[in-house]
């Protein structure tokens, strides 16, 4: 795991689609990589349909969520499209122009 670590921490982007399927290794991954000395320098974009307070059910661990969320939000921009999924809406519109 160090490796990997290694090498998202010399991006200058790093770019996470959907971060409730998350795992324990990309817990561990995304605590570590947000520690690294690099922090303050790299961008971090993350696309996620929970809001912060849903993260627990991807980062069990309150203490760690908290921590997780406390070290990705500060000094950061924070840009939040709505609730309603564009994909689900353009589904719905097809299926009622269907019918």
């Amino acid at each position: 795991m160090a490796k990997t670590v290694a090498r998202y921490g010399r991006v200058d982007l790093l770019c996470i689609d959907e971060l409730g399927t998350w795992n324990s290794t990309g817990t561990a991954l995304n605590s570590s990589s947000r520690s690294s000395p690099n922090e303050e320098k790299n961008s971090v974009a993350i696309a996620s349909n929970e809001s912060f307070s849903d993260w627990t059910r991807t980062f069990t661990d309150p203490r760690l969520c908290a921590a997780i969320v406390d070290r990705l939000t500060f000094a950061r921009n924070i840009i939040e499209t709505g609730t309603d999924s564009y994909r689900l809406a353009q589904t719905r519109a097809r299926a009622e122009r269907a019918s």
